[in-house]
């Protein structure tokens, strides 16, 4: 049978097949488009006629065939193409097939960013272009089959500045998703700058759009709200219709009224704002205003969306995960659950009004942030799709909620939690638990966890006098003046890394970080005293939670030393998990990664590493991720969890990887610079890999 024939009973094929997949799909009549069958002529070129094929290629209207025009390659963040070229049968021939190298690391020269920088950036494709983001905010476009630079653009942020860190995770453009611009208009490429301004840039140039704003940029510290002089953006815009929204990053532990987490919105064509939405009510009238208590509460700062933002185009919506208000620690002046903060919160995407909110962690103490990106899926129960927004946490814990009223859609309860010792601070009793999915990652903590390389050696014992010494009471113990051990704690669970989504078998993979972490309170006035008698006690991360009495020392239940980090609770320290969304059952999980080498400690493979930067799948039943601390980019079968592929990347991948299709070949493509905080190995490489001959 010739190529053409098989083409063509192929598209028959799967129009009788696409009902039982995926009758309701809004794009089931594009199968039979052109754009369609150019991509099913080249997807047959690797398999034909076999069934799993024919699923991929009729849920290629949601798995977008070939490109990754968003951060989280759709609207909604799923994190999934149904590219199949690149598959289990032959992910280990993967070679690299370019490098570009972003210079960075000179810029850096008379600073301080190298202790603070970390490439994070996930590039974006439109057309034939890469789109990245550099951690000075730079911006360059690269040709994706060769990597040759088209242009760059540097903002000129000034890196003598006092930043906390200093990271982009990527760009977004105008139109969304990189479809047609109207006659006229020219495609635009926005970034948010560690120092607090919306720049938005031609496409094809990199030149300031004169039009946007003032000469290209709008200065975001000037915006709706009081005290925005501390803005910074770390995160892509999401853009939908002609609006460019943005959340913000703001410092939360120096004080209690910490500037409030506005999200704008602009015009995409002349920078006018919109609309703004303040996360702390300040509305008697708003039902969430009662929530925030005290003549200060709604002074109160921060509970900003620092992560990246989702969005529904078809049902105006944007979907806008808060963290915890200031001081994360401490919320003596804001009494009561504290409402918009710690939720995800669904806004009318053309108004800014407030459809619903969800909290997942009632009047915060522990920094417990939505960080991660929420993922927009259709949900199937009883035969019937609806459409649902998937939530990870820092807790470890997973939320799936009806989209369009807020309503979880798998089982949660409210469950009892331990009372605050501090004076003035009321925690609030119960927190809400999800019963499925199961909570992830660590999730209780006693000294028989205690950790050393070897059993009965001088680390293990240092662990366990560390772990006796302070105050646990399962997840959620507050803060106290004896030291209180969060399990998990604000780097644990499902971080900014993120989740994705594989709609044809409706599993959710997300990486976990275990790692538990130590919060000690000082009254304000002895602090001074505690530093005379120990000089070392305050070391580190300190929160001074100005306007309060009290000041916050963070710690880890690990130590740094000729071996690099050395964790004082058991293994494992960093998994790959895969969920099962029919019933909230887990599948599997596996170590991701390792912290020491394995040729000195053989069994530091089944001990998984810390992880920063998210995960992707894929249709050949692959999910890539790097994330680790050892540098190596990997392919797991998606089925099982198993490593078929690694690849020892030239600095560390704190960053999501992405893939496409270009000229009949796919490509994997990670930013590999390494992240200053965690003191891994830094670089400026952007790498893209493929099979050889294509």
């Amino acid at each position: 049978m010739g190529l053409f024939a098989r083409l063509r009973r192929a598209v028959l094929l799967v129009t009788i097949t696409m009902p039982l997949v995926n009758k309701n799909c809004r794009g089931y009549d594009e199968v039979l488009s052109l754009t369609k069958i150019n991509h099913m002529k080249y997807t047959l070129n690797s398999v034909v006629g076999g069934l799993s094929l024919l699923f991929h290629l009729a849920v290629s209207a949601q798995g977008s065939g070939g490109s990754w025009a968003y951060y989280g390659q759709d609207a909604g963040g799923r994190r999934y193409t149904a590219l199949h070229q690149i598959n289990t049968r032959n992910v280990g021939g993967l070679k690299p097939a370019w490098t570009y190298r972003t210079g960075e690391l000179s810029g850096y020269a008379g600073t301080y960013a190298l202790e603070k920088a970390a490439f994070e950036s996930t590039p974006i494709l439109i057309g034939r272009t890469l789109y990245i983001s550099t951690p000075s905010d730079r911006v360059i476009a690269v040709d994706a089959t060769t990597g040759r630079e088209r242009w760059v653009y540097d903002p000129g942020v000034d890196l003598h500045a006092d930043f906390s860190e200093i990271t982009s995770r990527g760009v977004a453009a105008w139109p969304a998703g990189g479809s047609q611009t109207r006659a006229g208009d020219t495609l635009r490429i926005f970034i948010g700058t560690i120092d607090g301004r919306l720049i938005g840039l031609d496409g094809h140039t990199g030149q300031p759009v004169a039009t946007f704003g003032h000469q290209g940029t709008i200065d975001l510290r000037r915006g709706p709200g009081e005290n925005t002089s501390e803005i910074q953006e770390t995160s892509p815009p999401a853009v939908i219709g002609d609006l460019v929204i943005v959340g913000c990053s703001i410092g939360d532990n120096g004080r209690f009224n910490q500037p409030p987490g506005v999200v704008r919105a602009y015009n995409v064509h002349t920078g006018q704002l919109a609309w703004s939405w303040n996360p702390i009510p300040q509305d008697p009238a708003d039902s969430a205003y009662a929530t925030w208590i005290g003549p200060k509460a709604h002074q109160t700062g921060a509970a900003n969306a620092w992560t990246i933002l989702s969005t529904d185009p078809a049902r105006d919506l944007v979907f806008v995960p808060t963290g915890s208000p200031s001081p994360d620690y401490y919320g003596g002046l804001r009494l009561g659950s504290n409402l918009n903060a710690n939720s995800l919160v669904a806004l009318r995407a053309s108004t800014g009004r407030q459809v619903w909110s969800f909290q997942v962690v009632h009047h915060d103490l522990w920094d417990f942030d939505i960080a991660a990106q929420p993922v927009l899926i259709d949900w199937v129960k009883d035969g019937r799709k609806i459409p649902a927004v998937v939530v990870g946490t820092k807790m470890g814990f997973i939320y799936v909620l009806d989209r369009l009223t807020g309503k979880p859609l798998l089982p949660v309860e409210e469950r009892p939690v331990p009372a605050s010792t501090i004076p003035g601070e009321q925690a609030w009793p119960t927190q809400l638990f999800p019963v499925l999915p199961a909570p992830l990652g660590l999730q209780s903590l006693t000294i028989d966890d205690a950790w050393g390389p070897n059993p009965n050696d001088s680390d293990q014992a240092e662990a366990r006098r560390r772990i006796a010494q302070y105050q646990y009471k399962g997840p959620f113990t507050p803060p106290s003046f004896q030291g209180t051990i969060m399990a998990p704690g604000n780097i644990g669970g499902i971080n900014w890394s993120g989740m994705c989504y594989d709609p044809v078998n409706g599993i959710l993979y997300t990486n976990i970080n275990w790692v538990a972490a130590v919060i000690t309170m000082y009254p304000r006035e002895t602090v001074d005293s505690v530093r005379k008698a120990d000089p070392d006690a305050l070391r580190g991360d300190l929160g001074r939670m100005q306007g309060t009495p009290y000041v916050m020392h963070r710690d880890y239940l690990l130590k740094r030393d000729s071996r690099g980090l050395v964790m004082q609770t058991k293994p494992p320290w960093g998994t790959l998990v895969a969920i099962d969304l029919h019933n909230g059952s887990k599948k599997w999980e596996v170590p991701l990664g390792y912290m020491f080498d394995p040729a000195i400690e053989p069994e530091a493979r089944k001990w998984g590493s810390i992880n920063m930067g998210g995960a992707i799948v894929t249709g050949g039943q692959l999910i890539f991720v790097a994330a680790s601390f050892d540098g190596h980019l990997r392919a797991f079968d998606s089925r099982t969890g198993k490593v078929l592929w690694e690849y020892a990347l030239p600095a560390t991948a704190h960053a999501m990887p992405m893939t496409y299709q270009l000229d009949g070949r796919q490509y994997v493509v990670i930013a590999a610079g390494g992240h200053g905080k965690l003191q891994t190995k830094q670089g400026d490489y952007l790498m893209a890999f493929a099979l050889p001959g294509r």
